[in-house]
């Protein structure tokens, strides 16, 4: 350890960012204009909650907008009660999953068999029939193993399915769906503009398989109708992972282009029981697809970094938000920051990289949002964890520790700013809706593994709604303390599928 490094203390207190005491002058004056760069303020934050609003009220009102307010055709809250086995298929940014799920008919009650898949990187940037064949083979594979007997078959012999399907699409009917444009870095040749559900259908009947596809919907909502399945308090369902979005109920009054359409006339069931209509006005959940917020660029405080991961994308000038928010892009932004310092001379002096390590430094994504999760939190010695999964990710590179703890602070300014912008979405829909009281079910890797974002994300949902802890909650009656809180909905995209499956189905335990 160098001697100008021996003292240098760091504040693990998550109320405000610090600079960490004894930081060498040039490593402290570039982290204070990266703190420049990236703390989003509380008046920025209220005034990008006000556009989120303008953005969601315009996806409401016409087809085409920039936020799409995707209408589901999911047209009730679960009772708690729905029964029956039912297949799942959830086609994630990086993996795909197929469970069997029972629903018992008892509030909450199920009980799942699963297969997790890694899907091969090609497969995301192959053709349309490279991708359903693969989806098709490993649901053929899990039937083959799980499904045993007539048990979980409907009386056309088929199993019902539930395709949970991660993608802004445009669906007229419940088990259709047409992409409207891939995300989270996929480039799936074929299929934008094209029914998925269709697409899914023809890769299963090639193969002769005993399932027929009943819905199809996007994580979101299963993440909304598995919790609320649980827990009656729940008010939108929201990932926080690969991607960023958020599903809720509407009034179908309050949605302009629904107009003339209904949803019996698209093959739903609008079974409800629940009591939670808004004065006899029927409700329909809204898959928001708000990555795509401000493409524009009209009120997000890009930084040059944020341009350059835009600029380097499948899709430049889309997904906006998503590219400053979302888990896939945390650790680019991190690295693109550590090419840009080392370009500068700012980093990685004492020890000159050898061509491997240039090359994997220089490699898009070879960070990822763990790694800044694990850094941030790293508590041991000397931060040595940190030291080991920067050798084992960038070829041996070896920072000093003054740069430890540099790219420490690092990680948690861009995850401060992650977790700060990610409140806007859900902040402008609480305000729709007019509620400041329930719960916000979260699936996704950084609402479930990050530790520090949960925290984060509902301090500044309070700030930004003006809330004060403690005090009882002004609209929907009172009662009740004020405050939106983040919930665990892990197994949405599994359970909501199946839920919603048996809600089009209308079939209920007794």
């Amino acid at each position: 350890m160098s001697a100008h490094t021996e003292n240098l203390q760091f504040s693990r207190e998550d109320v405000d960012f610090e600079i960490p005491r004894g930081l060498p002058e040039k490593l402290g004056e570039e982290l204070r204009k990266l703190e420049q760069l990236f703390t989003v303020d509380t008046a920025t934050l209220k005034k990008i909650t006000d556009r989120f609003g303008e953005e969601l009220d315009e996806g409401l009102r016409k087809h085409g907008s920039n936020v799409p307010m995707n209408i589901t055709w999911v047209t009730s809250f679960p009772t708690g009660h729905e029964a029956g086995t039912y297949l799942t298929l959830d086609l994630g940014g990086t993996n795909l999953r197929v469970c069997l799920i029972t629903l018992t008919g008892t509030p909450g009650g199920s009980e799942i068999t699963q297969e997790k898949y890694q899907l091969p990187r090609e497969i995301k940037t192959g053709t349309a029939d490279e991708l359903f064949d693969h989806i098709a083979d490993r649901l053929g594979n899990f039937v083959t193993k799980h499904v045993k007997g007539d048990g979980a078959k409907q009386n056309d012999g088929m199993v019902p399915l539930g395709f949970t399907f991660s993608y802004p699409a445009t669906q007229e009917r419940i088990d259709h769906g047409v992409l409207q444009t891939w995300t989270k870095g996929w480039d799936v040749k074929g299929v934008e503009g094209n029914d998925v559900g269709k697409m899914l259908r023809e890769a299963m009947e090639k193969r002769g398989l005993p399932v027929k596809l009943v819905t199809l919907i996007n994580d979101t909502t299963g993440a909304l109708i598995a919790s609320a399945y649980n827990d009656p308090e729940t008010i939108v369902g929201a990932i926080f992972g690969t991607g960023c979005n958020a599903a809720y109920m509407e009034r179908q009054s309050l949605i302009p282009k629904l107009h003339g359409k209904s949803p019996s006339s698209n093959g739903t069931t609008a079974t409800s029981g629940t009591g939670r209509e808004e004065k006899g006005d029927a409700l329909m959940a809204i898959n928001c697809e708000y990555g795509a917020f401000d493409n524009s660029h009209s009120i997000l405080p890009r930084t040059r970094y944020d341009e350059l991961i835009d600029q380097q994308s499948p899709r430049p000038g889309e997904q906006t938000f998503e590219k400053m928010s979302a888990g896939l892009y945390l650790g680019e932004i991190f690295r693109q920051i550590l090419v840009d310092l080392h370009a500068r001379g700012v980093i990685f002096q004492d020890s000159k990289l050898d061509d491997k390590q240039k090359e994997m430094l220089n490699t898009a994504y070879a960070i990822d949002t763990e790694f800044l999760s694990n850094l941030e939190n790293d508590a041991s010695p000397s931060l040595s964890s940190s030291l080991h999964a920067f050798e084992s990710t960038v070829a041996g590179l070896q920072p000093t520790p003054a740069e430890l703890i540099f790219f420490q602070s690092l990680a948690k300014l861009i995850a401060i700013r992650g977790a700060r912008l990610c409140a806007c979405g859900v902040s402008a829909i609480c305000r729709r809706i007019g509620t400041r009281t329930g719960h916000v079910a979260a699936d996704g890797s950084v609402a479930i593994k990050h530790p520090r974002f949960k925290e984060r994300w509902e301090d500044t949902v309070r700030e930004i709604l003006d809330m004060k802890m403690g005090t009882k909650a002004a609209v929907s009656g009172g009662g009740g303390l004020e405050g939106i809180k983040l919930t665990s909905a892990e197994d949405g995209s599994g359970v909501g599928a199946a839920v919603v499956t048996a809600l089009t189905l209308g079939r209920a335990g007794r």
